[in-house]
């Protein structure tokens, strides 16, 4: 009998490729800072209740630290800096790309930071994910490059090694956390930094729309919610280098349900990369049998 753990990864990534489809719906009606600031804050308010409500172990000032800064990472500078990218110029084919990077900088962070063995199946997947990635991007690289500036290659490129980073401090430092009470407090830490850099850079103005309100309700309730919980899961289970590899599934998740929502086309050559990543990712997760 299958596990429901087992389902874990595929109900992650399916989740997680959803936020690409609620930023299109948000971004034309908020500044990307600040329309995180009011995201992270209402999920920490939220995830503050439940902890509450289930009475929760609270977190030490030295847990609640490493947890506040690896939330600051993976959730304000990585999607701050995502956002801040496609909001000026960056098309989400390029940014897909680039964001096909971190598996392979958070494996190679692991191997130095936490003694994490892979074996050259594993990173044979990793490299394969990654042109799968590739593939699937490609019919729309050429419209990418005419927009891409270097501004936001610097933001695209920063946010993808601060998700590493994070990545790599949550294994480290959080894991012994209650899962409840560290989410509070990376929520504590991301909510911080978007809302000084929304005082810094923007004129923080809303145009309040049902498209607005729709990405805000589902952002916060199935991804800062939902998928981070099953991200800090499968974090705390397993090594971070297998867990990153599943991100090399999201761009050819996020084209399936972007062919409905928005009438975006799927070429054979696209299939077929999502096939590529597919198998690498089975590569780059698999465990060699003793």
């Amino acid at each position: 009998m299958i596990s429901p753990a087992a389902y874990v990864p595929a109900l992650f990534v399916v989740l997680w490729a959803t936020g690409f489809i609620g930023a299109r719906y948000a971004m034309p009606w908020a500044e990307p800072f600040s329309f995180l600031a009011v995201r992270f804050g209402l999920t920490m308010l939220i995830i503050g209740a439940i902890g509450l409500a289930m009475g929760a172990r609270r977190a030490g000032a030295r847990g609640a630290a490493h947890a506040a800064l690896a939330g600051a990472l993976m959730h304000g500078v990585y999607l701050g800096g995502t956002f801040w990218a496609i909001r000026h110029g960056m098309t989400a084919g390029f940014s897909a790309l680039i964001v096909g990077l971190q598996p392979l900088i958070t494996a190679l962070v692991a191997g130095v930071a936490l003694r994490e063995r892979i074996d050259p199946r594993n990173w044979l997947g990793l490299g394969l994910g990654f042109v799968g990635v590739v593939v699937v991007i490609w019919p729309k690289l050429g419209a990418a490059a005419d927009a891409l500036t270097p501004a936001a290659l610097s933001a695209m490129v920063l946010g993808v090694v601060a998700m590493s980073a994070g990545t790599i401090w949550q294994k480290r430092f959080v894991g012994g956390l209650d899962l409840v009470t560290g989410s509070f407090w990376q929520y504590v830490g991301a909510t911080a930094l978007m809302v000084a850099m929304s005082l810094w850079l923007e004129t923080r103005e809303f145009v309040l729309t049902g498209e607005l309100v729709f990405a805000l309700v589902w952002l916060v309730f199935v991804l800062s919610i939902g998928a981070i919980f099953l991200l800090m899961y499968l974090i705390r289970e397993g090594s971070v280098a297998k867990v990153s590899s599943l991100f090399y599934l999201v761009p050819a998740v996020t084209a399936l349900m972007a062919w409905p929502l928005f009438g975006e086309t799927l070429t054979l050559v696209q299939i077929a990369g999502m096939a590529i990543a597919s198998a690498g990712v089975a590569l780059a997760t698999s465990t060699r049998n003793s």
